[in-house]
Order: C-alpha cells, then structure tokens, then sequence
C-alpha cells in the first residue's frame, strides 16, 4: 500500500500527481479503520482527506505552518506526519490527542480545540516570520461555522492592513459544523455551494473575451463588484483578501495547483491570500455522508454495520435530564427562550427545537454574542436559558460579567460538561468553572448530584431573579429517576447524607459539591464519616457548616472542578468569617491541565475515585483510620 510508505510530507512529495487519488482512497479508508476501534471525530477527518495530501504536498511543511481550526479535522494531517502507527492509541491515555498539539509533533503548529482562532494564530505566525526576515508561509484552515465566530473576523479586519502578508486562510465550507451551520454569513457562502453558477459563467464570459483582450480588460475591472452578486468573494475582498474559489475539495487535479498559486502570490509579498473550498463531511463513506451529526463523533463501531443502538437503553443523560426539563418548562411558562453556539445535538435542544420553534436561538459559534443576545431578552422580561458547554462558557467571560451579571438579569446558564470530560482532554475540560463563577457579584451557582436533583436545581435557578448557573457533567449519573414535577429546592441549603457516630476527637465532616457525593458516601461507610450533600456553591450553606462544626473536628471539601478558588475555598472563606477552625482537606482537580484519557482513569489519577478519597482522608488525618478501613491499607 502507498499510505505504508508515507511517514513524513517528504515521502509524499516523491509521488507522483497520478499517485495521489489512490493514496486519498487508502487515507479515507485508515480514518475510517482506525476511528471506528478508538472513537472520535469521524465525518469532518473523511471531509478533510484530499485537503490534507495537497497541503502537505504543496507546502514545505513544518517550514510552513498549518494551523487547523478547532482541530477536530486534522486526523490525515497526524498520519501523513508520521504517526500513522500510534492512530490505535488516539484519545486514549497517555496517547495521541484528537486534537493538534504542539508538543506532538513539530508539524503541529498551534494547539487547537476551540473554534474560530487559527487566522488569528496564524497572522501572528505571519507576522512573526516577516519582522525575523524569514520566507515562511502560515495557513489558517478554518470551516464555515468556524467563520461564524467574530474572533475569525477581528483576524481578518486586522491581516487585510499588512498588504505584504505571508497568509493563507482556507475556507473549508462543508456546509456543516457540529450541528447545521446558521446565519446571515452562512446563508451568503451556501448561496451557490459548489459555485457552479459562477464558475461557468465567469467560463463563458472568458471565452467569449478571450478574442478580445481590450474588452477583457475592461471587465477585469468590473468583476470584483460584479462577481460579488453570484459568489461570496466580495466580503473577503473588503477585508484585503485575494479571493480565490470556489473549487471542489475533493478534486486534487484542482487543489494542487491552486495552492501552488496561492503559496506562490503569498511569498511573493501579494497580500493575505483567501481559497475557498467546497467538502462534504463523510466523504467516501455513504453512512456518514447520509447523517454527518451521527457520525461527527462516534463510539467504537463496526464501519460494516454502522453506528448501532445499544441492546438495552442506556441510563438518561445530564444532557437528556436537560432537555425535557427545558421542554417542561416551556411548556409552563411562555417567557422562556432557549439560546444554544452551535450546539444542539451536544447541549440536548433538538427536541426543544422542535416543539418550540419561535423561541429557540442558535446563534452560531458566538458564545459572546450569546450571552450578551440573552442579556438583551431579559432586559424586556423573557426569560433566557443559555445551554452551553462549561469550556466555551469562558470565551464569554467579559460578557457574563459586564452585560449580565452587573445588570443582574435573569438569565440561566445551563453548563454541560462540567468537570473532566475524558477524551477530550484540556481544551474541554469544565474545570474552571466555580473559581470564575462565584467571584461574581449577584451570581448563582448551583452543583447538582444526580440525575433527579439536577431538574430540581434547573427549576430553582429558573425562579431566581439573578444570573445563575447549574453544572452538570457529561454522561449519566448514578441513575436516579427525575420527578414529572418542576419542584424547586430551598435556596442556599443543602442537606446532611450520612451522620457520623465515631468518638468526639475522630469525627470527618465531608462536604461534597456535585455527583461525588456518592463516592463520598462510600469512603464514609470506611471512616463513619459524615456527608453533606451542599447542592449550592453560591449562597453557600453557611448555617449547615455551623451545625456540622459544633461536633466535628476535621472538615473534607469534594469538587470536580479546580480546587484553586473553587468550592472547597469557599468553605475556608466561611468558616475563617466564622471563625471556625477545624483543619480542612481540600479535594478536586489539581492546579494542572489534565490531558485527555478515559475518565474513569483520569479521575482516578486525580485521586477523586473511592480508593483516592480515602488515601487522601488517611494520609492528611490518620487519627481517623479504623478498623474497617481495608481499602484506606491498599
């Protein structure tokens, strides 16, 4: 096989153009083998397979940077730059990340999870190659929805000054993000998708000029404006771009040479260079093509049969919890809108979608406008919910604080993926966001700890008259079964689990703050220990630390998110106004970024599993150990 030989761009470029369909054919089929054992990101790296090879054998990369936007499409890039062999270990612990990192490989030139940053990164890369005097080229690839993000345009406004520019920016317009693409700027690109209607019209205006040259130029002259009416190049243009496209990404007889040309203009000092081009997410794979949202990032499966239902029905997710509870909730109270960047299928709003369409909002991969478009809604009375990952939660951290919480409007965060989030890894990982919530006058911020509690809190935060916040992680939890009711919790009051019968000298205190209560309850059985289900980070429960205080002597905090500033901190803020002096040992994730792996086992190397707890209990209050602490001696 020709892939076999291909360890590094410089392999690649010994082939020869006529070689280079069969090696896509080979690629698109070692995506799909290797995805399909190990999970990831599926239709958008078959989408990318021919654009990789014409990179990769155009550019003199690594001399060359390619930064991939979002990265989530830069699988072929990995196996084309020699690690082919270690695509088994991806997402796993300890092995190749489903994104670009640039401590991976020398041709990862910026580490990328979030959307909408590689034009920025890459001017910068630009300008950096011009001010040391080096002849370099960077290039962004950035999809469609990724250019709903306003970062990828303040890039733009700003490159279009630098006339000279060493940029290329590579539209990849599939016409899809994670959920469908939306938009006014969508709507331009897709106007005419293939640019069929331009292409064989420009065609035949060249034909017929080409006879006469002085008319020719005459309509040179006029085309910037004129194609503008049937092709989206004219936005770019403003910017300082030289347009180029659209052409069919799949079609390396086309690529090739129109990346030759756009190297070859940005080297000559001509100015950032924009090519837009046309792919279909799910190439070559008609199961994916047919359903890319399926597909965008499967479970292992068997690439015969296809994605399968599980036998049996999984437990309900945090995100299913949501989405019927959104549903409910709109169906009491006509004032709620539900506001999502771009991540219906992810944040669980589809059925919502589809019932309430009028007051559903996907605004594209804009979580600031999101945020500050909720703040508008509530300043006349709706009632906003914003279902948003807990990671992209803080590229609208301005925006919560300026235009939300200083106003102290009502709206409700509902922040998925709170805490670790496994194969993902750091660039996805919740775990800042109680240290950066609950710095926040007028905030709410709610940590529920199972399935049935979590509706219980989304309908108490809704009532509130303030900006609140209810985390919750991805997955299921234990499997408790939500009431039909929309019961609302008591404000700031959690509640004890487990009281503690050991000798006054001895007795643990644990204050547990979201879905590790019930690890928490089982190191309690080894220590008879006392929990605390705290429920709220802000109001904190300040008259249930009193109470557990009179007879206890040693406090433990338990959190999934960063224990720098997190809840645990909290506590020891309260209890030194308090004036209350039991030794606190604080538990959750360490003042490190965690790197993707399963989560079980990342948790575990957090030291936030059953085992760990306890270690951690016995090694920081040994007077507590007793005779039934096996697990403690392990």
């Amino acid at each position: 096989m020709t892939l076999d030989s291909i360890n590094t761009p410089t392999d690649l470029k010994k082939l020869s153009r006529e070689d280079l369909p069969a090696l896509a054919a080979e690629l698109r089929q070692f995506v799909l083998n290797s995805v399909s054992k190990t999970g990831g990101h599926l239709s958008s790296n078959l989408g990318t397979v021919e654009l990789s090879i014409a990179l990769h054998y155009v550019f003199d990369t690594p001399h060359d940077r390619i930064v991939w936007d979002v990265g989530h499409q830069s699988y072929p890039h990995k196996i084309l730059t020699g690690r082919r062999e270690r695509m088994s270990t991806l997402r796993q612990h300890n092995g190749l990340s489903g994104f670009p990192r640039r401590t991976e490989s020398e041709f990862d030139a910026f580490g990328t999870g979030h959307s909408s940053t590689s034009i920025s990164a890459a001017m910068g890369m630009a300008r950096a190659f011009q001010t040391k005097g080096e002849k370099q080229v960077a290039v962004a690839v950035i999809g469609d929805s990724a250019m709903t993000g306003g970062m990828a345009f303040e890039a733009m406004n700003n490159a279009g000054v630098y006339e000279d520019l060493p940029l290329i920016v590579i539209l990849n317009d599939n016409d899809m993000s994670i959920s469908p693409a939306v938009g006014a700027l969508n709507r331009h690109l897709a106007r005419l998708l293939s640019g069929n209607i331009y292409s064989a019209t420009k065609k035949g205006i060249d034909s017929v000029l080409s006879i006469a040259p002085p008319l020719r130029e005459f309509a040179k002259r006029l085309e910037d404006h004129a194609k503008g009416m049937v092709s989206p190049s004219t936005i770019f243009q403003e910017f300082g771009f030289n347009y180029f496209g659209p052409i069919d990404g799949h079609d390396l007889t086309a690529l090739i040479p129109m990346l030759q040309n756009v190297r070859r203009l940005a080297l000559e000092g001509r100015g950032p260079q924009f090519l837009h081009v046309v792919t279909r997410k799910g190439q070559g794979y008609e199961l994916a093509e047919a359903d890319p949202v399926l597909y965008h990032g499967p479970s292992t499966f068997n690439p015969e049969e296809g994605v399968q239902k599980p036998a049996t029905p999984p437990k309900k997710t945090f995100t299913q919890v949501f989405g019927e509870w959104l549903c409910d909730m709109a169906h009491a109270d006509p004032l709620l809108i539900g506001i999502t960047p771009a991540m219906r299928e992810g944040s669980g709003l589809v059925e919502f979608e589809k019932n309430f369409p009028k007051r559903y909002y996907d605004v594209g991969i804009a979580e600031q406008h999101a945020v500050t478009f909720a703040a508008g809604m509530a300043c006349e009375g709706m009632k906003p919910v914003v279902a948003i990952y807990s990671t992209f939660l803080q590229r609208a951290y301005d925006q919560l604080i300026h235009d939300v919480a200083i106003q102290d409007l009502p709206v409700l965060f509902a922040l998925d993926r709170a805490g670790l989030v496994g194969a993902d890894g750091a660039t996805h990982a919740g775990a800042y966001d109680i240290p950066f919530l609950r710095c926040i006058p007028n905030m709410l911020v709610m940590t529920p700890a199972d399935e049935a509690e979590c509706r219980d809190l989304l309908t108490t935060a809704f009532h509130q008259p303030h900006p609140s916040a209810v985390r919750y992680p991805r997955g299921a939890g234990v499997g408790t079964v939500p009431s039909p009711e929309l019961r609302s919790l008591p404000l700031g009051k959690g509640e004890v689990r487990r009281k503690s019968n050991a000798p006054v000298g001895s007795r643990v205190a644990i204050l547990a703050f979201g879905t590790l209560l019930y690890a928490a309850l089982e190191v309690a059985e080894q220590f008879d220990a006392s929990v605390a289900n705290m429920r709220f980070v802000k109001p904190l429960d300040l008259d249930l630390i009193k109470s557990l205080a009179v007879d206890h002597d040693y406090f433990v905090t338990i959190e999934d998110g960063a224990i720098q500033g997190g809840a645990g901190s909290a506590c020891l803020e309260a209890m030194a106004i308090m004036d209350l002096h039991q030794p606190v040992l604080q538990l959750g994730i360490p003042d490190e970024f965690i790197e993707h792996g399963d989560y079980k086992l990342l948790m575990a190397q957090c030291g936030l599993d059953v085992k760990g707890i306890a270690k951690s209990i016995a090694r920081r209050f040994p007077t507590v150990l007793t005779a039934n602490s096996v697990l403690v001696g392990k």
